[in-house]
């Protein structure tokens, strides 16, 4: 499944991101929506979920994220929705690590 996200807010380490697997960073931006897909190794065989993907959190309830490979890169999320079939843009897309 995926969980669709409107970023809230990011630290400038993101965009301060030069190494060539990592450049995404710098496209993250306050506003916009991202799509984070749940695969595995990342979901949890016990509950078929992935940490962090905001399952009790509703309405207003601001989420945390961490760049894997850029601890420094960093911010808040909120949930938008779940969706059960994964239709995500080729941009703006992650992976629940």
């Amino acid at each position: 499944y995926c969980v669709e996200f409107r970023t809230e807010s990011l630290s400038p380490q993101c965009a301060l991101e030069r190494r060539p697997f990592a450049r995404w960073m710098q496209y993250l931006r306050e506003g916009h929506t991202v799509c984070v897909a749940c695969q595995p190794p990342a979901m949890s065989p016990a509950t078929q979920r992935c940490a962090g993907d905001g399952h009790s959190a509703h309405g207003d309830k601001i989420l945390h994220w961490e760049a894997i490979g850029n601890s420094q890169c960093q911010g808040t999320w909120k949930k938008i929705r779940q969706l059960e079939h994964c239709s995500c843009p080729l941009v703006h897309s992650f992976i629940f690590t």
